[in-house]
């Protein structure tokens, strides 16, 4: 029997851990174990942060179309409100978008929803 050499596979994982792991500060980019440790967290972080995203945009649309309503004299929560009683059927994002980009065609909606 000729002898075997076993070290490929586990240099090949720790290889990757550390090329995963690059970038990050002191230990955490040099030593397996704690670039390990790093690596988990890094991906529990990564998860619920993509969840948190999503109310972040929300947030960011809500202040965008306040904003645009303000000069016309409406409030955010009125103007939702008045918009799904009428079946309204513009979301946050687009009526973000206009308010933004858009003014005089979101101050049309504005008083078309608000009359």
């Amino acid at each position: 029997m000729s002898r075997v050499k076993r070290g490929t596979t586990s240099n090949k994982r720790r290889r990757n851990v550390l090329r995963a792991a690059k970038g990050y500060r002191f230990g955490r980019s040099k030593k397996e174990v704690e670039a390990k440790v790093a690596l988990r967290k890094a991906g529990s972080y990564a998860f619920a942060h993509r969840k948190d995203k999503k109310n972040d945009f929300r947030r960011m649309w809500q202040v965008k179309i306040n904003a645009g309503l303000r000069p016309l004299g409406y409030s955010y929560s009125k103007f939702i409100g008045t918009a799904l009683k009428k079946k309204i059927l513009l979301d946050r994002k687009i009526l973000a978008t206009l308010a933004e980009h858009n003014p005089d065609t979101f101050a049309r909606v504005a008083k078309e929803v608000m009359t």
